[in-house]
Formats: structure tokens, C-alpha cells, sequence
């Protein structure tokens, strides 16, 4: 559903995102860990066609995001680090606005339903999105997503700044949206969240993905281990310069 194919993205002369290959299927999650400026968020917004690749492609169910933006983005859920919602609306009504943009009709029933599957209760959907935790509004994310049947979701950092029961709460939407067949594709800088929700778990340095690892077969202290001896490669060698 998701596959990246040589992608690199340039800013002049920085190169953000070097040779991506990578590919996600039906009832998997990729999480990508990195630190910040790893490239992590720069391969997201070719997935979502916001930029346009130096080389190769970004694909969407086969087809190239930058060549057909419209079309793969009817495809996509997207969850950033900060769900932007209009505090004046309701839950309810955030999502029966989001859906129409794109082109999506649903019955109230349906739109509660969706919410509530992202965890969301339905007192709670009915009050203004101003008064909405961080947790409250990646729920209302997840909402849209899933009202809008999209087969894949891209979240970028969707965890940070969570309490730890919110966080366990997007964790186990993550784990029913997968198992119910979604291909997910999440940026964090959570190992143990990785591992958690991870089926595979993809290590991303200096615009490189430097290592792949299957989740299943490691604990988290494993990967925590091999994510911080590929952080402490380059200032080794430097130290050694």
C-alpha cells in the first residue's frame, strides 16, 4: 500500500531524505525512529504529496503522490503531532467538517461511531474542540481516518507530548486500526512505543534508513541498543578524527 522507491528529497544544498527504500503492507506499522532532522518527517510529506522528490517516488497503492495528489490523498489518514481543530466546533462537528473537504458524507450515527472507535467518548464529542486534551484531539484524528475509510495512515509524531495513559490509549487504536488491515506508517522518537506497536521497526539517520528490524524478535532494550549504537557511529568517528 505505502512503498518508497530510491526517494530523496533536496533543499538546496542539504540533502533532508538520501535513497529511501521502503514498503508497507496491509496490517503492518512501520515506525520510523530518529532524531530530529533524521528525515523522518521529510519522507511523511512526500507520502502526502505536500513536496515533490528530488529522485524517485513516493507510492501510494502503486501510484506516485506527486503525480496525482488528489487522488492519493483520498487514500490517506493523516495525523500529525498537533491535530489542528476548530475550538469553536465540537468533536462531532470537526469531523462532519473534515470529511465534506473530502468529499465525504456521513450520518451523525456514523460520525459517533467513528469516534468512538478512535476511543473517543460521545459526551465528550459533542463538547467544543477548545476545550480537548492533546490525547482528545489525536482521537479526533484517528475519527476522521477511520470515517473516511482511509487504507492507509501517516502519523508523525503522534505521541509526543502524551500523558502515559493517553499514549496507551493511541497505542491500542494503532494496534486495532492494524489489525484490521490498515497499512501505518508512524514517526517517533518513542522506542518502547515502537516496539509496542511496531511490526517492523525502521532506524533513520542523517536522512538515511540505516536499519531495519523486525519487532517480534527483539525487546525493546535490544532495539533501544542497536537504535543508540547506530546515534553514536558518526560521533565516534568523529571523536576519533
Amino acid at each position: 500500500m505505502l512503498e518508497a522507491k530510491n526517494l530523496s528529497k533536496s533543499f538546496g544544498a542539504v540533502n533532508a531524505l538520501n535513497d529511501l527504500n521502503l514498503s508497507v503492507q496491509e496490517g503492518e506499522i512501520l515506525c520510523l525512529l530518529g532524531a530530529n532532522g533524521a528525515g523522518k518527517t521529510t519522507a511523511i510529506n512526500l507520502f502526502l504529496g505536500f513536496l515533490e522528490p528530488s529522485s524517485g517516488e513516493a507510492l501510494i497503492d502503486g501510484v506516485a503522490a506527486h503525480q496525482d495528489p488528489a487522488g492519493t490523498k483520498a487514500k490517506l489518514g493523516y495525523i500529525p503531532e498537533q491535530v489542528a481543530l476548530y475550538p469553536q466546533l465540537s468533536g462531532l462537528e470537526n469531523l462532519d467538517y473534515f470529511l465534506r473537504l473530502a468529499g465525504v458524507k456521513a450520518k451523525e450515527t456514523e460520525l459517533l461511531e467513528a469516534l468512538e472507535a478512535a476511543g473517543l467518548e460521545r459526551a465528550a464529542a459533542r463538547r467544543k474542540a477548545g476545550t480537548y486534551s492533546k490525547g482528545m484531539r489525536q482521537k479526533v484524528g484517528i475519527g476522521i481516518a477511520l470515517a473516511k475509510k482511509a487504507p492507509v495512515l501517516l502519523l508523525d509524531e503522534p505521541l509526543s507530548g502524551l500523558d502515559p495513559s493517553a499514549a496507551n490509549g493511541l497505542c491500542g487504536s494503532l494496534r486495532q486500526l492494524r489489525d484490521n488491515g490498515r497499512a501505518i506508517l508512524m514517526a517517533t522518537h518513542d522506542v518502547f512505543r515502537a516496539k509496542e506497536v511496531g511490526t517492523r521497526i525502521g532506524i533513520m539517520k542523517g536522512g538515511y534508513l540505516v536499519d531495519q528490524l523486525e519487532a517480534d524478535k527483539l525487546d525493546a532494550r535490544e532495539i533501544e541498543q542497536i537504535y543508540l549504537s547506530h546515534m553514536h557511529d558518526g560521533a565516534d568517528a568523529a571523536d576519533a578524527a
